[in-house]
């Protein structure tokens, strides 16, 4: 990281956080991430087919990149005062919660309002790249007008078109900025890594997970709470011991992984692993883990009849997606094959054959399976690490 004092420090305005520090404001700020979640996720209860996975995907990613942009530029500004940061947070806020209203009818009336939130999400990251530029470079910051002032530009226009022309607009916004990070991470890699906060990073993205976490337990307690029963009970409680379970597992063993990992990408200059693993992949957890959390949700209110097949897929899917993630991380990080593969492999195949479970099988007893899974892995781990 850069320890030269931003200017606005250097004028007497304290910095608002420590640079490894996450300030309580960037929590405030992904409060309204859990509404987003929660949107999006309710796609996918019940029976999914493949129009809503691609449409819950689809909406999934742009408030997701929205995220990791702000993370980003605040992990390169820890000079930031707490006023600038707090006004940049809610003003963050309110563009988020724009686009979180309207994605329940994001391909329907509501496009155009989905639309204004990500121009707004652009104007405001425009504004904190620019002020992050001009206190480390004298250079002209064409790459930042392109990457959010054109973005901007299009999520705008998007918003006057119809859905049918917008949706192109939104693509190729995304297609600009995906593209540009790559390319910038691989012709700039060794100044970028260097400016990386590590233990920002790893902090924000552990919180973030807490927050997917955490719809996921108000979605089993909202479900209960509604199916008040001993079966619905039975059910949520193997929900919740699934949740957790995936919870101890991430913040228990994977919180340390992530820090030391990022801490030897940086160490390599590799900017384009750190973008992998704090950008890219994370995502995929996340749709992993909230994917789960929809297959519970369904499960609860019919306990004793199999799921459906998209709520199996969810469960089942989700649970494969989480884990090869986390394998792909742990390879990407620098751990050898040999130690990855006894867990991964196991985990992927077991969770891919509770989809042919569910079909046969109650959702009680796939939901017991699962927690069944879930606990060897963790045992595993356990005896792993009281032997190092």
């Amino acid at each position: 990281m850069n320890h030269k004092l931003p200017a606005a420090q250097r004028r007497g305005h304290e910095a608002a956080r420590e640079p490894g520090r996450v300030h309580w404001m960037e929590l405030f700020f992904d409060l309204v991430f859990v509404v987003f979640v929660g949107q999006l996720a309710h796609g996918i209860h019940g029976d999914p087919g493949w129009p809503e996975f691609g449409t819950f995907i689809l909406l999934f990613f742009p408030a997701w990149w929205a995220w990791v942009n702000i993370v980003s530029v605040v992990n390169l500004l820890p000079g930031l005062s707490a006023r600038a940061l707090g006004l940049a947070m809610l003003a963050a806020m309110a563009a988020a919660g724009i686009m979180a209203a309207a994605a329940p009818g994001v391909f329907g009336d509501r496009a155009w309002a989905f639309s204004l939130g990500n121009a707004a999400m652009r104007a405001i990251l425009l504004v904190l790249w620019l002020y992050q530029h001009r206190q480390q470079s004298p250079e002209t910051p064409w790459r930042i007008w392109i990457y959010n002032g054109s973005t901007a530009v299009l999520w705008l226009i998007a918003s006057l078109l119809p859905l049918h022309t917008a949706v192109i607009f939104w693509a190729v916004s995304i297609a600009v900025e995906v593209s540009m990070v790559t390319v910038g991470g691989h012709l700039w890699a060794g100044r970028a890594a260097a400016n990386v906060n590590v233990e920002h990073a790893s902090e924000r993205l552990g919180l973030f997970v807490i927050i997917v976490l955490g719809e996921s337990v108000f979605t089993i307690v909202s479900e209960v709470s509604g199916n008040w029963d001993p079966r619905a009970g039975l059910a949520g409680t193997l929900g919740f011991l699934m949740v957790a379970l995936l919870g101890w597992a991430f913040f228990q063993y994977g919180t340390g992984i992530v820090t030391a990992g990022l801490e030897r990408l940086q160490s390599r200059a590799d900017f384009a692993g750190i973008l992998q693993t704090t950008l890219f992949l994370p995502f995929l957890l996340v749709l992993g883990v909230t994917s789960i959390a929809a297959g519970i949700a369904t499960a609860i209110p019919a306990p004793d009849e199999r799921l459906p097949l998209g709520a199996g897929i969810s469960l089942g899917g989700g649970m494969a997606l989480f884990y090869a993630t986390n394998a792909l991380v742990s390879l990407r990080y620098g751990q050898r094959r040999r130690s990855v593969a006894p867990w991964a492999v196991p985990a992927v195949i077991v969770s891919v054959l509770l989809i042919p479970l569910s079909a046969v099988a109650p959702a009680t007893v796939v939901l017991a399976f699962a927690v069944g899974l879930l606990l060897a892995l963790t045992t595993r781990s356990e005896i792993q690490h009281r032997r190092r």
